[in-house]
């Protein structure tokens, strides 16, 4: 199959897949799906829900975060790797909030980057999951895959991956794209202990099928044989 054909392969599997893959960080407003965003960088998204689970009974607006010390936002989130950066992104973050956007959290890609501790990635989800835009964000688990298939080349750097993947991909497929592919990344094509011998696309995954050859016989081992066939 050509390149076209076996994008369409990848996209209809995964979406077969997952057909109801979304975004797994638990928030009910655009403001809420920042903070989480934020803190899910180095961190697992099921740790994160652990955390936010009572940040966000506690503080509901911007104005919040910054009605505390920072030690105390620091305490409530020390279970989030790098803590103490994401604190301080937090209500640096809110303190724009507040004094441009009128506390709300703009719906604009560039005015997100703006923002601290905002990169592409959380302006791209917040983007897609709260505003609706299409867009793909390229964490871990969608690089990792986008190289594995073969989508994207093993030294892309994220944003090459990222321009790659919006490139082969109808721009109305971008956001559910995006879940399939981290989900696809999560729980089958893990970093580790991918599931290549059960992988529905290892047809067309070269690093699959390497993964997948047995490994070669050594010299000693085919003269242990013939010493154990002479025995």
């Amino acid at each position: 199959m050509n390149a076209k054909q076996k994008m369409r392969h990848i996209l209809d599997t995964i979406a077969d897949m997952f057909p109801d893959a979304e975004c797994e960080l638990v928030h009910s407003n655009p403001f809420e799906l920042t903070i989480a965003v934020l803190l899910s960088a180095q961190c697992t998204d099921a740790t994160v829900n652990k955390v936010t689970a009572t940040l966000f009974q506690k503080y509901k607006s911007p104005q919040d975060y910054l009605s505390v010390p920072l030690e105390e936002l620091e305490g409530d989130i020390k279970r989030i790797g790098l803590f103490r950066s994401k604190a301080s992104h937090i209500q640096k973050l809110c303190r724009i909030l507040v004094d441009k956007y009128h506390s709300e959290v703009p719906a604009s890609h560039k005015q997100l980057t703006e923002l601290p501790g905002v990169g592409r990635k959380t302006a791209n989800v917040v983007m897609s999951v709260a505003f609706g835009v299409p867009a793909i964000a390229v964490d871990t688990h969608v690089e990792r895959v986008s190289k594995r298939l073969g989508i994207a080349k093993p030294d892309d750097s994220v944003l090459k991956v990222e321009q790659t993947l919006m490139r082969r991909i109808p721009q109305e497929e971008w956001s559910d794209t995006h879940h399939r592919l981290i989900f696809f990344g999560r729980y089958h094509c893990k970093a580790q202990s991918p599931q290549c011998p059960l992988c529905p696309l290892l047809d067309v995954c070269k690093e699959g099928k390497k993964r997948m050859k047995p490994a070669p016989k050594s010299k000693n081992s085919k003269s242990n044989t013939k010493i154990a066939n002479e025995g």
